[in-house]
């Protein structure tokens, strides 16, 4: 059973590479994302959080795969809709539908040779084949509205738009079909850090408005310990500590979690060290 409110229920996830010798990216992970929430994934790059993440979404490449567990997507009418069990033409409904993505790296997720009127006119004409294309046009306009940018812009290629442009493109095009659930892998990564606040500022404001739930993925804990509901940290596959923001910042339990806070520096105080645990199980912990 999932929880009154829960809109996303993991649990027991294992994905596996399949290679010699194999590596197991992620290993029993159970989550729950609760409704119009952000549920904040933390971790050093290699620990499996964009693994998990593409698992979830159903979007893993060999050599990975899923070797054990189960995702639900619970609908806001009330159904409940087996996420492994998806294929073909339901997969294709379900993602950007229900749950969409933000990639890390808006130009490497963005078609460079495509404007960007014709790439979200791409998803309606997909999922929404019975729209006018008047009201393609209007609603493009109105989610470039949404996310602040020019609707104007909707002719642009992509190497026409800033970095921070391009990712909110990406927003507006996540946001195309209204889904319940975003996930966000390190949206904010390579851009500067005014950019970054004006992009985490826009993600707060929509989600206000909208009322999605949102997975956002970074190493940056104590970005997400100011944006999220509840956070869970994640080393080697597995989720070593979960809790509310204020409990992870005030009373964090696990060692790796105190040492991913003291890795920031402060403005006062004496200078610390952060030893890296290291993203990969050993041998034996494989076995």
């Amino acid at each position: 059973m999932s929880a009154p409110d829960a809109v996303l229920t993991a649990r027991d996830v294992s994905i596996e590479y399949e290679v010699d010798p194999p590596v197991k990216a992620v290993r029993n992970v159970s989550l729950t994302l609760n409704r119009g929430e952000i549920l904040g994934l933390a971790g050093e790059s290699g620990c499996g959080k964009t693994t998990l993440a593409y698992g979830m979404n159903r979007l893993l490449k060999a050599p990975a795969l899923m070797t054990s567990g189960e995702i639900v997507f619970h609908d806001r009418d009330g159904h409940d809709i087996d996420i492994v069990a998806l294929d073909g033409d339901g997969l294709r409904a379900f993602r950007w539908d229900k749950i969409s993505m933000v990639f890390q790296g808006a130009m490497n997720s963005l078609n460079p040779v495509i404007s960007v009127k014709a790439q979200i006119f791409d998803i309606f004409e997909t999922h929404r084949p019975g729209m006018s294309k008047k009201d393609k046009q209007a609603r493009a306009e109105e989610l470039l509205t949404l996310v602040g940018v020019d609707p104007s812009r909707l002719t642009s290629f992509p190497h026409e738009l800033s970095g921070g442009m391009r990712q909110r493109m990406m927003i507006a095009m996540a946001l195309a079909l209204d889904p319940q659930v975003m996930i966000m892998d390190e949206p904010t990564t390579a851009l500067d850090v005014v950019v970054q606040r004006g992009i985490i500022r826009e993600i707060m404001r929509l989600r206000e408005r909208l009322g999605f739930a949102v997975i956002f993925i970074t190493h940056d804990l104590p970005m997400l310990i100011e944006i999220s509901d509840r956070i869970a940290v994640m080393l080697q596959g597995q989720i070593v500590e979960e809790g509310t923001a204020e409990e992870i910042y005030r009373t964090p339990q696990h060692e790796y979690t105190k040492k991913l806070l003291s890795s920031f520096p402060s403005l006062t105080g004496e200078r610390g060290d952060f030893v890296r645990t290291g993203s990969q199980p050993s041998q034996e912990e494989i076995r």
